[in-house]
């Protein structure tokens, strides 16, 4: 695909992408308020953070303004700026001034809010769900909508949802003015390390870090069976240590790696999947996962740095669980690699550009030192640029920089948004008790037992997933699952990143399946047939979970250092036996019974139990010799035929 096909991928299926593309003074209105917004972050991040509701209302009115101004209220507006927009950014500078200019007051007369505090409130309200229907999508609009509906008709509700119902006045003052609603947990967490998080990926990228992690990953992977296709996994779990978004990652990775998988013979939807598969797994990827990871972080009340460990082993089985899937297609279907002539040298790589790593390096050495997430973020920062400067090929140029503060301010408006309205089903919960309401009618529904309720909990975030971005996915089942799955006696963490996975898996999972879709669309695939393939190789993902939330030694939770090997060591044999019986072939083609054998194999090792590991490992170990005998007289068949 040429770069014009690329960009009409990236328009379809990443609603981030859709900004006016105007010229002239509109772009330097928007450059020059995109950079204040970063500027912003940066001296708040040095000099310290302002008081909470401050912080937050300054950066909603900078998300607003940017998301009216460059977002079109309809896809047919790309390429003009309504007036009425013009007038929705005026009307949002009001609204967060208003907040931000009248904080003491408003505290002082909170439960006696005047009529233009209401006014005010109210249309808020309105303009952040506008916002977000434009930058993050409808679904998430009619979901908090929903919520709100249901604060006002609570004694009308049926059954456990009946509450007494709140008034107007009531529900607009909660959701606006206190730091329950909007200006909650979400819209916190993305004004603080969100942004500056995502800032710091900008930055990198400035430095020319993508196509270095692609040149690495050919050096590594290239010229093996299906070197592309690997190449493609390596380099995407390296791009999710930068950008939290499945479909970017996707377009932006897999408009080099897809053709190259093409031209040695991979199947257009096997490649498509590949790159979705791999780079939906880029938001479980520490150090730096999806912006739901720091909310986990800040709903739990634990270090981000404890949930970026946690994550450890499962992104490690998620990545082998894609990685193993494509070795095996290769092998059967023969496809060779890249010649040497194709592959770049890792010592010649890491010579001329390897230093620009360190700044992901430092950000580990910020964290474990005890650094917040927000002064870590500004410190990897501060040491991209230095690090950049080291070398002539790398070092960013006063344009470099100002483009890196815009496009980190781009990069935030869906998660500003996506948190503003996150915060409405947030402040429903505390307004009206339905997170424990909800928590309790789904153990009922479960019959008070585990399984059920963790597949219930499952369904519900693969179905918000097809109109709900991660963030506000995590929000809402976290809120409504995760407190059941507490009572059923699961660790709170692992409650909580049951709930966060499947919120992620969603974006490979068919019928919306939007990474797949994107992935298809540079492919030239079969999108059904590409999300299929894609859910396939991310087996890890939908099986994990499980498994960690009966035993949460797969989260390092209680667990030794030669547990941890244990445990990791089986699961990865694990997925190997996994992969053998989806693929159906190992060292050749796998019967039924052979393949049955590795699946259960593989589930029981996956299972972090000393019994069920040393069970596996006999049913793989056996079905593996019986297997490879099998193969063995074929090959010799095959000579005497010969």
């Amino acid at each position: 695909m040429d770069a014009v096909d690329i960009e009409e991928v990236r328009l379809k299926f990443d609603r981030e992408a859709g900004y006016r593309k105007i010229g002239g003074l509109f772009t330097w209105v928007v450059s020059a308020i995109a950079v204040a917004f970063s500027l912003f972050h940066l001296y708040t991040a040095a000099l310290g953070v302002l008081p909470a509701q401050l912080q937050r209302s300054i950066h909603l009115g900078f998300a607003l303004v940017l998301v009216f101004l460059l977002y079109p209220g309809r896809h047919s507006g790309r390429d003009r700026l309504a007036v009425s927009d013009v007038i929705l950014a005026g009307l949002s500078v009001v609204i967060t001034g208003y907040v931000a200019v009248n904080l003491t007051a408003l505290f002082y007369r909170a439960g006696n809010y005047t009529t233009l505090d209401m006014v005010i409130g109210g249309l808020a309200i309105l303009l952040v769900l506008e916002a977000a229907r434009r930058v993050v999508g409808l679904p998430i609009v009619m979901v908090a909508s929903a919520f709100m509906l249901y604060c006002y008709f609570g004694p009308h509700m049926p059954g456990f949802l009946q509450h007494r119902g709140a008034s107007l006045h009531r529900i607009i003052s909660h959701m606006y003015y206190t730091t329950e609603g909007i200006m909650g947990i979400p819209l916190g967490v993305s004004s603080t390390f969100i942004f500056l998080f995502i800032l710091f990926g900008a930055f990198l990228e400035r430095t020319g870090i993508g196509r270095l992690f692609i040149d690495i990953a050919n050096a590594i992977a290239g010229g093996a069976a299906g070197g592309p296709a690997k190449v493609a996994v390596i380099t995407s779990a390296f791009e999710g240590t930068v950008s939290g978004s499945s479909v970017a990652n996707t377009v932006g990775s897999g408009s080099l790696t897809i053709p190259m998988m093409k031209s040695l013979g991979y199947r257009p939807e096997f490649a498509g999947a590949v790159e979705a598969s791999a780079s939906t797994g880029g938001q479980i990827m520490p150090p730096i996962m999806g912006a739901a990871a720091f909310l986990m972080a800040e709903f739990i009340g634990i270090p981000y740095l404890q949930v970026a460990k946690s994550a450890v082993i499962p992104a490690i089985l998620y990545f082998t669980g894609v990685f193993i899937v494509v070795h095996l297609e290769a092998k059967k279907s023969g496809l060779r690699g890249l010649t040497k002539e194709e592959i770049p040298r890792l010592s010649t790589i890491i010579r001329e550009r390897g230093h620009l790593i360190i700044p992901l390096i430092g950000i580990i050495y910020f964290l474990v030192e005890g650094a917040t997430p927000t002064k870590a973020a500004f410190y990897g920062i501060l040491l991209a640029l230095a690090v950049s400067a080291l070398s002539p090929r790398t070092r960013m140029t006063p344009r470099d920089i100002l483009a890196a503060l815009e496009q980190g301010a781009r990069n935030a408006l869906a998660v500003a948004l996506a948190c503003a309205t996150a915060g409405i089903i947030v402040g429903t919960v505390t307004l009206t008790g339905l997170g424990l309401k909800l928590a309790n009618g789904l153990l009922e529904l479960a019959g008070g037992h585990l399984l059920p309720t963790l597949a219930f909990t499952m369904l519900t975030s693969l179905i918000l997933g097809m109109g709900a971005p991660t963030t506000a996915n995590y929000v809402i089942t976290s809120t409504i699952a995760a407190p059941a799955l507490v009572k059923l006696g699961i660790p709170v963490l692992a409650a909580h990143m049951f709930t966060f996975y499947f919120g992620i898996v969603a974006d490979v999972t068919p019928p919306v399946a939007l990474a797949a879709m994107a992935g298809a669309g540079i492919a030239g695939a079969n999108p059904l047939k590409t999300g299929i393939e894609a859910t396939k190789l991310s087996i890890a993902a939908f099986l994990v979970p499980y498994f960690f939330a009966y035993s949460p030694s797969l989260l390092l939770i209680n667990v030794t250092i030669p547990g941890i090997i244990r445990v990791t060591a089986g699961a990865i044999l694990g997925m190997l036996g996994i992969g053998a019986a989806l693929e159906g072939w190992l060292v050749t083609a796998a019967s039924w019974p052979e393949r049955i054998a590795f699946l259960v194999g593989g589930l029981l090792l996956i299972d972090p139990g000393l019994y069920t590991d040393l069970l596996g490992g006999a049913i793989l170990l056996l079905t593996y010799l019986l297997h490879r005998m099998r193969a063995r007289g074929i090959h010799t068949r095959g000579i005497h035929t010969a």
